[in-house]
C-alpha cells in the first residue's frame, strides 16, 4: 500500500488555535502533501466547500458506514460526527504524505494502526482567554457555539501526552516554522530524504 517513504502528519488543537489554517500552509508549500478531508454531519459555513474542507452528509448516511467499518476514525463532537474514511486514506498515502486536521479521540483511534506512519502535534495557545479572544474574533460560530469550544479547553489538554509534540501558537509564521522543522527533520533522520518544496 505505501510507498516506504509517505508519512502521515496530525495537527490536533481546541478550537480557534489555528491548525486548519497551518495545515493548508503546509500543503500549499510542500507539493506531496494532501489533507485528509474528513466526513462531518455538521451543516457547513458559507465559506466551506463541498470535498475541500469537509465531504457534507446525514447523520443517517453516516451512522450505516460506521456499522460498515468504513472510518479509520470517527468522533461525535458538539452533537456531530467528523470522520475519516479508510478508502480516501489508502488511495493517498500510495502517493502522498497527508494532513490531518482531527481532534484528540480521532487521534487515540488511528494511533491504534500500527501500520501508520503518525507524527502526532499538537497545537495549543499560551492561556485560556486568549483562546476565547480568537473564537470571538473568527466570528464563525454562534455565542453557544463558541461557549461549548471554549469549555471544552480543559478536557483537550489532558490528553497532550497521546502527542509527540506540542506547540504553542503565539504567532502563526513561528509556529508553521516549528512544524515544518518537525516533518523535514522526521524524513530526513528516518528516510534520508530532501523535501520538495513548491
Amino acid at each position: 500500500m505505501h510507498d516506504g517513504e509517505n508519512i502521515m502528519v496530525i495537527l490536533s488543537s481546541p478550537s480557534g488555535v489555528g491548525k486548519t489554517t497551518l495545515t493548508k500552509k503546509i500543503q500549499q508549500k510542500y507539493e506531496n502533501f494532501r489533507i485528509s478531508v474528513s466526513h462531518t454531519t455538521r451543516p457547513p459555513r458559507s465559506n466551506e466547500v463541498e470535498g475541500v474542507d469537509y465531504y457534507f452528509i446525514s447523520h443517517k448516511k453516516f451512522e450505516e458506514m460506521i456499522k460498515r467499518n468504513e472510518f479509520y476514525e470517527y468522533a461525535r463532537i458538539f452533537d456531530n460526527y467528523y470522520g475519516t474514511l479508510k478508502s480516501n486514506v489508502d488511495k493517498q498515502i500510495k502517493k502522498n504524505d497527508i494532513l490531518f486536521d482531527i481532534d484528540w479521540q480521532g487521534t487515540k483511534k488511528l494511533s491504534k494502526f500500527n501500520n501508520l506512519k503518525l507524527i502526532k502535534i499538537y497545537l495549543i495557545t499560551s492561556d485560556k482567554e486568549e483562546l476565547r479572544n480568537r473564537l470571538l474574533k473568527r466570528d464563525q460560530n454562534s455565542k453557544e457555539e463558541i461557549e461549548k469550544r471554549f469549555n471544552s479547553f480543559d478536557e483537550n489538554i489532558k490528553h497532550w501526552n497521546d502527542y509527540d509534540y506540542i506547540i504553542i501558537n503565539n504567532n502563526l509564521e513561528v509556529c508553521f516554522k516549528q512544524i515544518e522543522e518537525i516533518i523535514l527533520n522526521y524524513k530526513k533522520t528516518t528516510f534520508n530524504y530532501s523535501h520538495k518544496a513548491q
